[in-house]
């Protein structure tokens, strides 16, 4: 079960930060965010070694941002599915988010993965796809302030973990991608580790290795208005890694003019 939280602030210099917390199985071989896709080559994102694709990733030529997440019930591969890592980089194959989900919504086939939940954002726009083993996916665009992304649906309250850390992100300063300490506070926030033993580790952020399961890496993006780009990572769990900056070249300019 991963987690994706977005702060969105329009007509902010910074109005889309995400955080992102990836729970896998801790023998399921990955690489760091790296340009690894030889006909994407303006495509940064964490790479699974063992079906190709990825949970996250970032173009960074158009500015658009896309993860992955499971839906309840549906972890790891089955007979006949298409690998769910190849949905963010059908998403990034378009040059802005909306343009992403209005394609994905019309012409995807859900059938084809076990269920998901991808995010899909730019500095403009955020949304919430959800594809439920069948039809199309259904498409939520989500809306300003803190978003809150788990297995289950946006903000859902009934899910523990966002029950737990939706009041926190909201309750917390923003960041700030442009000071070094900037990213304090969620940093601090993704790193929680706690949990009320009556409810369990369903609700922490930092889930520790549990029966070959807990999170192994963790991600702060920032997308800024001027097309400036942000992205720190933790190759680790984040209550034990630390955050470095990934090296993200392109022109602002030509993000720009490949969006409009």
């Amino acid at each position: 079960m991963c987690t994706v939280i977005l702060l969105r602030r329009p007509g902010h210099a910074w109005p889309l930060l995400l955080a992102a917390n990836r729970d896998e199985r801790l023998e399921r071989p990955w690489d760091p965010p790296a340009a690894y896709w030889p006909d994407r080559t303006t495509v940064i994102g964490g790479r699974d070694r063992s079906a190709g694709g990825t949970w996250m990733a970032l173009d960074t030529r158009t500015g658009v941002v896309a993860a992955v997440l499971n839906r309840p019930g549906s972890l790891g591969p089955a007979p006949g599915k298409r690998s769910r890592g190849i949905l963010p980089l059908l998403a990034l194959e378009h040059p802005s988010a909306a343009r992403a989900a209005l394609h994905l919504e019309r012409t995807l086939p859900a059938e084809d993965w076990r269920p998901f939940n991808v995010v899909v954002a730019d500095s403009r726009a955020a949304f919430f796809l959800r594809g439920l083993g069948s039809g199309r996916p259904q498409v939520e665009a989500l809306a300003e302030g803190i978003t809150v992304v788990t297995s289950h649906d946006p903000n859902d309250l009934t899910h523990a973990r966002t029950r737990r850390h939706l009041p926190r992100f909201l309750a917390a300063p923003p960041p700030d991608p442009e000071r070094p300490e900037g990213w304090r506070v969620w940093e601090e926030l993704l790193a929680d580790d706690g949990f009320d033993p009556a409810v369990g580790v369903a609700e922490t952020l930092c889930v520790p290795p549990l029966n070959g399961f807990g999170t192994v890496c963790s991600s702060l993006v920032a997308l800024g208005a001027d097309g400036a780009l942000q992205w720190r990572f933790a190759a680790g769990p984040p209550c034990k890694a630390r955050f470095e900056d990934i090296h993200l070249t392109c022109s602002g300019d030509a993000r720009r003019a490949s969006a409009s």
